[in-house]
C-alpha cells in the first residue's frame, strides 16, 4: 500500500472517530436528556454527524483528490444513507433480540458500518473524475 493511501486511511479514521463520537454522544444526549427512544435518537445522531463527516472527508481525508462537489456530495450522501440504514438495522436487531444496553448496541452498529463506508467513499464518492482521451 502506498504511503499516500496509508495517510488517507489514517485521516479517514480520525474524521470517522470524531464523527462517530459526535453521533454516539448526540444519541446518548437525546435518549438521556430528552427521553427519545434510541432508534429515533439515532436519526438525530446521524443528522449531526453527517455534516461533520462530509466536510472532514471532503476537505481533509480526500482533499488531495481533485473532485467536484456536485459529484461527490450526492455520492457521499448515498453512501451515508446506506451506512445509516445498515446501522439502524443492526441497532434494531440488537435491541430487539438481545439484552444488550442501547449504548453498547449503538457502538457495535457503528463498527459494523465503518469499513464499508471507507471503501465506498474512496472508490466512488471522492474518486477523481476520469480524464477522457481526445
Amino acid at each position: 500500500m502506498k504511503l499516500t493511501e496509508l495517510l488517507r486511511l489514517f485521516r479517514f479514521g480520525i474524521v470517522g472517530v470524531i464523527a462517530a463520537a459526535t453521533h454516539y454522544l448526540t444519541v446518548i444526549a437525546l435518549v438521556e436528556l430528552a427521553g427519545i427512544t434510541p432508534l429515533i435518537a439515532n436519526v438525530g445522531g446521524f443528522a449531526v454527524a453527517f455534516w461533520l463527516s462530509y466536510f472532514g472527508h471532503r476537505l481533509w481525508t480526500f482533499g488531495d483528490v481533485d473532485t467536484q462537489n456536485a459529484a461527490s456530495f450526492p455520492r457521499f450522501l448515498a453512501i451515508s444513507l446506506l451506512g445509516f440504514s445498515l446501522n439502524e438495522l443492526v441497532l434494531y436487531l440488537l435491541l430487539r433480540y438481545t439484552q444488550i444496553p442501547y449504548y453498547i448496541a449503538l457502538a457495535i452498529a457503528a463498527v459494523v458500518v465503518a469499513f464499508s463506508t471507507y471503501v465506498l467513499s474512496r472508490l466512488w464518492a471522492f474518486r477523481a473524475p476520469r480524464l477522457t482521451q481526445t
